[in-house]
């Protein structure tokens, strides 16, 4: 099952008042890339007929049935990524601490936001 952690709600929650898009729900998605790597991409959205859709204290998340497969198991998570920047990343749930802060593993050991999709929430 796909989880966020407190931290990367907050941080959601706050990138969509910033936005002005308070209330809408966060579309996350992922498709294997020319490498063979997952490539991860979030924006808020609307909800489709074909979602699950999860909620995280305020925050509801969609994951669409392409997406299911490759986001299983995996943690949103808001974390520093080297002094003083933080961001988002997408991780097995084993890498994660789900803490105050994001997790505490580098995040080259976790994987970022490799489609670049992340950058609409954590402007």
């Amino acid at each position: 099952m796909f989880n966020v952690t407190p931290f990367a709600a907050q941080e959601i929650m706050a990138a969509a008042e910033r936005s002005g898009v308070e209330g809408m729900a966060l579309r996350v998605a992922a498709r294997r890339g020319p490498d063979g790597g997952i490539e991860y991409g979030m924006g808020f959205d609307d909800e489709r007929e074909d979602d699950q859709a999860a909620r995280f204290d305020t925050l509801t998340v969609l994951v669409g049935a392409p997406s299911r497969g490759l986001l299983a198991d995996t943690v949103l998570d808001f974390v520093e990524v080297e002094p003083g920047r933080f961001d988002f990343v997408f991780a097995p749930a084993h890498e994660t601490t789900g803490g105050d802060r994001g997790s505490t593993a580098p995040a080259a050991e976790r994987g970022g936001c490799g489609s670049g999709g992340c950058s609409g929430c954590s402007g």
